[in-house]
């Protein structure tokens, strides 16, 4: 068992936040799990923990991204980093970091970093 149970990014437009994490979690292997009409968007990789939900926040007020933070997703190889950025950009979200080498954090260290459009920083990273 993984010691995270899910993940939670706010959103402000379930369509919107559905349409990128359909195309850029794909690359990754993660899917949106089929739920009944009217429930949050859900990811998971084989419909196993953990999962990403995407919400809008239950105060009502609008969903902000943490200034700081990012989700990071684990790349099978450096091809799907570089398709989950090019389908990021391609989707609403913004570039942080185009994909490449980061040797500060190891010399196999693969990754790229983007907004979605709501402004949660997500990243995936390969390290072979």
């Amino acid at each position: 068992m993984s010691i995270i149970s899910h993940i939670t990014l706010g959103t402000n437009d379930y369509e919107r936040a559905s349409a990128f994490y359909d195309a850029v979690l794909k690359p990754l292997g993660l899917a949106r799990v089929p739920k009944p009409p009217g429930k949050p968007p859900l990811y998971a990789k084989d419909n196993q923990m953990p999962f990403l939900y995407l919400y809008k926040p239950f105060d009502g007020r609008p969903a902000t991204w943490g200034n700081g933070t990012h989700v990071a997703f684990n790349a099978e190889s450096r091809e799907a980093v570089d398709e989950f950025y090019a389908e990021a950009l391609a989707n609403g979200g913004a570039d942080e970091g185009a994909p490449g080498l980061r040797v500060h954090y190891g010399p196999n260290y693969y990754a790229a970093y983007v907004r979605d459009p709501d402004g949660n920083k997500l990243q995936a990273v390969c390290y072979e």
